[in-house]
């Protein structure tokens, strides 16, 4: 598969390195990539962007991802076909159930596990052509 077929994936957290790090990681399997270091920053380029899949952390000064991920999959033309994986510290029963409820496909636990990660990322792609 080529970079230009390869769907859009935005990474959204607050930590520099734990997004470089995702990038690098994601770009390296060939994904095209950009950041976004806040909830602000993320609606934005959800916009401009729209991605096929974010990768949204939860714990994040001003609008935390919860927010974020509601706005989004609430979005009038982009909510039904974008994938939202949170990527969180928070590993708690309860937590993973406040993902789904505000519209989250998927959940990460940090730190994060790279090939696990890409295998996240490559099953909500997989969801995405089906769906199509």
């Amino acid at each position: 598969m080529t970079q230009d077929s390869r769907p859009t994936i935005l990474v959204v957290d607050d930590n520099h390195d734990n997004a470089e790090i995702i990038r690098q990681y994601l770009e390296a399997h060939e994904y095209p990539v950009s950041v976004a270091h806040d909830g602000e920053e993320a609606l934005a380029q959800f916009e401009t962007l729209r991605p096929s899949v974010v990768l949204l952390d939860v714990m994040m000064p001003g609008r935390d991802g919860w927010e974020v991920c509601r706005l989004m999959k609430q979005h009038p033309v982009l909510g039904s076909s974008v994938r939202v994986i949170m990527v969180t510290a928070l590993d708690e029963w309860g937590d993973k159930r406040q993902a789904i409820q505000t519209g989250a496909d998927d959940y990460v636990e940090k730190p994060v596990d790279l090939p696990r990660l890409v295998k996240t990322v490559e099953r909500n792609v997989a969801m995405l052509l089906k769906a199509s």
